[in-house]
Formats: C-alpha cells, sequence, structure tokens
C-alpha cells in the first residue's frame, strides 16, 4: 500500500502526452522510483475536450508508474494549464498590532492581498508571496517576529477557470485518484530545472509542451510573472505534417529524429530517406528543407514569449537569461534560435537535485511531472511530515477550492 508520508505522485495531464512520476521522500532526498507515459487524448492546448478518452489515457499513465514502482497509487498531484490561466500582481496592507509581526498578521495580510475582484466563473489556484515590506524596508522574505507599525504584502495570484478546473478533477477522479492538489505547471517545473541562482539574478523559464508554452519569471528569488501561450510543439509538427503531406505521428517522429531550428547549417545538403520509415509517396527531403518548416513556427513562438516579456519590461532584468524546458527544448540548435531571438543567454533545463532512476528521468519532457513532486515536498505540513493528504473520492470541487486558496508559507 502507499506511504502517504513518503510517497508523491506528480500527473503531468499535457497535450500530447500523460506523464506520472512516483517519487520518495527519504530525509532530504527526493528518489524516483517509478515512472509511466503514455500518448495523451482527449485534451486540446491544455483543456479537457473529451473526459472519456482523457480518463483512459491517464489510467494507462498511472499502470505504467504502478509496475515499475510497486506502488498503488491513489493519491496525485494534478499539473494544470490552459489559455484559460490567469495571472495578476496584487498587494496588501495591514496596520500591526502590538507593534511584533505574528503568523495571524502575515496570514492578514495576504489575505487582503489576494482579495481581488475576479469572474464568477474563476477561481483562485496559487497565492504565492513575494516579498514583503516592513514600514519602508523592502525585500523581506520572512517578516514574521520583525517590529514594525505598517505591514504590506506583494503576491502572485494565479486563477482558472473552474469549469477546467472541475475537468481535470473529474478525470482524475474517474481514474480512481484523488486529487491532493492542482499546480500550474510551469511552477512545477521551475521547481525541477532552475536553481536559486537564476530565480535570484533573473530568469525566464520557458516550457514548451505539445498543445502550450508555459512561462514562469524569476527575480529576486521571487516569481513575477506567469502566463500560457495556446502555441506549442504540436504546431510545429502540423506544419511539417502539411508541408510534407505525411500523417502527423509520421511528421513528429521526422521532427524528432531529423529537426532542426536553425536554417543554416553543415547539413544543408542532407538527405534523409523516408522509404523505409514512412508511408509517404516522398520518398527523399533534405533536412534544411525540414528546417525552413520548422524555424518560422519555433522563432514565432519565442518572438510571442519576447514580446510579452517587453510589456513588462523585465527582459533587460534576467541575468540568468532564458531557460527552455518541455519535450520541444530537445529540438536541435533550439538555444542557437533563442538567443538570436531573445538576445540573452539560454539553456536547456532538465530535471536537477533527484535521485533514484534519475537517468533515466534525464530529458526535459518529464520536467514538470518532477516538478509536481518537488511542489509536494515544498508544501508539505509541517507536522507529521505528511506529504500526500488525500481528497475523498466524493469530495466536492469546493473543499478542493479551499485546499488550493491556502497561503503557502514559501516557495522558494
Amino acid at each position: 500500500m502507499e506511504d502517504s508520508g513518503r510517497i508523491i505522485v506528480g500527473l503531468d495531464i499535457g497535450t500530447t502526452k500523460v506523464c506520472t512520476v512516483v517519487g520518495k521522500y527519504e530525509t532530504t532526498e527526493l528518489k524516483i522510483i517509478g515512472i509511466g507515459t503514455n500518448p495523451s487524448s482527449g485534451l486540446r492546448k491544455g483543456i479537457v475536450i473529451n473526459i472519456d478518452q482523457a480518463v483512459d489515457s491517464i489510467k494507462k499513465s498511472i499502470f505504467k508508474a504502478e509496475q515499475m514502482s510497486g506502488i498503488k497509487i491513489t493519491n496525485v498531484y494534478a499539473g494544470i494549464s490552459g489559455s484559460h490561466i490567469r495571472s495578476y500582481n496584487s498587494t496588501g496592507v495591514i496596520a500591526v498590532k502590538g507593534n511584533e509581526v505574528t503568523e495571524p498578521d502575515i496570514k492578514r495580510v495576504i489575505d487582503g492581498a489576494k482579495a481581488i475582484i475576479i469572474p464568477p466563473d474563476r477561481e483562485i489556484i496559487h497565492v504565492i508571496p513575494q516579498e514583503f515590506i516592513v514600514d519602508e524596508q523592502t525585500g523581506i522574505k520572512e517578516p514574521l517576529g520583525m517590529s514594525c507599525i505598517r505591514l504590506e504584502a506583494k503576491v502572485h495570484v494565479v486563477t482558472g477557470v473552474v469549469s477546467n478546473i472541475q475537468n481535470i478533477i473529474k478525470c482524475c477522479q474517474k481514474s480512481n485518484l484523488n486529487v491532493t492538489d492542482i499546480v500550474l505547471q510551469p511552477i512545477a517545473s521551475s521547481l525541477a530545472v532552475l536553481t536559486q541562482d537564476e530565480k535570484d539574478i533573473g530568469v525566464c523559464l520557458v516550457d514548451i509542451g505539445g498543445g502550450t508554452t508555459d512561462i514562469a519569471v524569476f527575480l529576486n528569488n521571487s516569481l513575477k510573472h506567469t502566463f500560457i501561450l495556446s502555441i506549442g510543439g504540436d504546431h510545429v509538427t502540423n506544419d511539417i505534417s502539411v508541408a510534407f503531406r505525411l500523417p502527423y505521428k509520421e511528421a513528429e517522429s521526422l521532427k524528432i529524429n531529423y529537426g532542426t531550428a536553425l536554417i543554416e547549417g553543415e547539413y544543408e545538403d542532407q538527405v534523409i530517406d523516408l522509404q523505409r520509415n514512412f508511408s509517404s509517396k516522398i520518398k527523399q527531403i533534405y533536412k534544411s528543407d525540414l528546417a525552413q518548416v520548422i524555424e518560422p513556427r519555433t522563432e514565432e513562438i519565442f518572438s510571442f514569449v519576447k514580446e510579452e516579456l517587453e510589456k513588462l519590461n523585465i527582459l533587460g532584468l534576467l541575468g540568468a537569461g532564458i531557460v527552455l524546458t518541455g519535450g520541444s527544448a530537445m529540438l536541435e540548435n533550439i538555444t542557437d534560435l533563442a538567443e538570436n531571438v531573445f538576445k540573452l543567454p539560454v539553456r536547456v533545463g532538465y530535471p536537477i537535485n533527484i535521485g533514484g532512476i534519475k537517468d533515466a528521468l534525464d530529458n526535459p519532457m518529464y520536467s514538470t511531472a518532477i516538478g509536481l513532486t518537488m511542489y509536494a515536498i515544498e508544501n508539505r505540513q509541517e507536522k507529521g511530515d505528511v506529504l500526500a493528504t488525500p481528497i475523498s473520492g466524493d469530495a466536492s470541487f469546493s473543499s478542493i477550492i479551499l485546499k488550493m486558496k491556502k497561503w503557502i508559507k514559501e516557495m522558494f
């Protein structure tokens, strides 16, 4: 049976794949003991469009992870993404009674900061403290016990459409899983691939999934901004499919095995023989021709990200540059293309600080699922070292939302 105090399961329900990662937390180390991936059906751009198909994909992924880990999975931390996600930065201010900051004071100022007006069809997923201002002293991470008269909190608030959140939870429940928490995917990925130094001097995480590209911006060890683009690796594959008249699966295989993000290169005359691998009537193509399809779409994704960063006036503050992760981050020469667009240093983010079968997980496509297990550890209950407190299968959606709204003392 699953030991809820030590076993954590991250469930990344993506547009192109469902990935389940089983982690075991031992003292100070997270060991990955099982993984299960399965092609995803029933989602489009991160949003559930067919519950039965999504449930089938989840069940197959869970089964594979159970077979590898020997663990019966009942509780999961589920990731969420999609164009419905909206984030805001907000501020709360209170007068401190007794001139010393207490835990109730911190909770009260956080509650004030998250008291923003949102449409009735939305719910708050995360309220993440960025910094506290004690009287006029800025940049305080932990104000507890400090003397002051006025306490101010700056927070990052993430919201999602209620129905889309409900459908993720419903898919899990129909897969005989209890949802311990819902976590925004780029927040999870950031825990798996970013270092504290990068978060401190400024970094933008770009998680390129199948249906969406998820972005998280950090500065001074605080989450400053998150946003989701409704464009991802699937769009590149579709372009290849149309350009060379190939079925989608064959176009995806062509992208993975031969794709490159730059048109110019030493491979300009390299010929790809399709006769043995693909059913198309096309027998050969040049790798440079394939690059002419891939580069414009990939560059478009980066241009959208750059445009958003310029709106925030934060592009010039990213001392650590850009970190790419997600399955599409494995595309050949993608860092070179990104550096051309952003004019910043770029690296590919692989999962770090994990033990167990880490060699098998040395791939950016697993960043979100691994990050979900890390999120569980970061936000574990302080008493009893409980990492996965289950929500009963018949729990109402409102009880899950109440859990999601809990203030988290310190993420980073």
